[in-house]
């Protein structure tokens, strides 16, 4: 997080407006004296003032400025002149939209600052003892499993053998390959349900918005009521095509340029810092956690053991995946999609014969 002119400044009274940077020191505001103000600087470390000023009783205030100043012909930093803005509450945390000082014909003149709200910012700063991570992937781990093609094959018999199928429960099921292709063109789903698989999976919230849609999976998440979410957050990869080109229906995505692949990842950055902040604020102060997590965004990461059976998934596989010669093609989100990619790697080593019979019958699931 920076702010243009080299840091955020936390103002804790409600009192404070706009104020003066007076040789690197606030003076007195619209509505009151500004002596609770702290400047951090571009690594958000605090900014002091000089002793002078704290001898007079002034905040401790550093000269923000810096950055952006230049020299005027008399060789003193100046920063452009900027309007005021407009009063603030307690614990805003607002942008240095403007800051500088220069000297006047006596030795007094101060150039005005404006301080306006930062974008989306109520709270404190974050804390750097708090490092917020971020990530352009998923994990995805099959932790347990009882799935093998036999499993299909004695199932799908029973309807013909009865109880004599007992005897092939463990036999090789290579020998049954068409038997199994059969069931999947022609869509005699129920033998692929004799099977589990168990998957660790750690993704956005968001990704889990669309999973939970598949309600044949069962699932069993963390939760932010009971402990605190770590600062993991989703931000796109360079590569990730940012722009929807076309109408409902009809459209495909396309990369962006590099102005938009700035600008999110800048603001996502600055958005995910900015509400973690929030929440650990909020829990600081003893507000609960299902109430401090509302101010979290859907980027932050969540994890889940998510159990499948093979037809479950294959339905999953059919809506979740773009793949060339589907019969239906599927135009899932990208970041849901890596979630599937990983599926089908992990599905297809355990069955590969129901694998290979669900690509060759047009990827539908029976």
């Amino acid at each position: 997080m920076s702010a243009p002119l080299g840091g955020w400044v936390d103002l804790e009274r409600d009192e404070l407006a706009v104020g003066c940077l007076c040789v690197g020191g606030l003076g007195r505001g619209d509505r009151g004296e500004a002596d609770d103000a702290v400047v951090l600087d571009r690594d958000e470390h605090p900014v002091r003032g000089s002793r002078r000023q704290q001898d007079r009783g002034r905040p401790l205030v550093g000269d923000v400025a810096r950055h952006e100043a230049v020299e005027d012909p008399r060789g003193q930093e100046v920063a452009e002149s900027l309007t005021p803005g407009r009063d603030l509450d307690r614990g805003d945390v607002v942008d240095v939209a403007g800051a500088g000082w220069t000297h006047g014909d006596e030795g007094r003149g101060h150039r005005p600052i404006v301080l306006r709200r930062a974008r989306g910012s109520v709270g404190r700063l974050p804390d750097v003892s708090q490092p917020i991570t971020f990530r352009n992937d998923v994990t995805v781990e099959l932790v347990r499993s009882s799935a093998s093609d036999a499993d299909v094959v004695f199932a799908a018999r029973v309807s013909t053998a009865g109880e004599h199928t007992l005897a092939e429960v463990d036999a090789d099921p290579s020998r049954s390959t068409g038997l199994i292709n059969y069931l999947m063109r022609d869509r005699h789903g129920s033998p692929f349900e004799h099977n589990s698989m168990t998957f660790f999976v750690r993704a956005p919230i968001f990704v889990w918005r669309e999973h939970m849609r598949h309600r044949i999976a069962s699932y069993n998440e963390e939760s932010g009521r009971y402990r605190e979410l770590e600062p993991v957050f989703y931000l796109p990869a360079q590569d990730r095509n940012l722009v929807q080109v076309g109408k409902p229906g009809a459209y495909e995505f396309v990369p962006g340029t590099v102005q938009q692949q700035d600008a999110v990842r800048t603001r996502m950055r600055a958005a995910c810092e900015q509400s973690y902040a929030a929440y650990q604020d909020m829990l600081d102060e003893g507000v609960a956690r299902e109430v401090a997590r509302m101010v979290l965004p859907v980027s932050i990461y969540s994890s889940a053991y998510v159990t499948f059976n093979a037809r479950s998934l294959m339905n999953f596989l059919s809506l979740r995946r773009k793949v060339d010669g589907a019969h239906f093609p599927s135009y899932p989100q990208r970041e849901i999609e890596m979630v599937a990619e990983k599926y089908e790697q992990r599905g297809g080593q355990l069955m590969p014969l129901t694998h290979e019979a669900f690509v060759r019958n047009g990827r539908v699931a029976p």
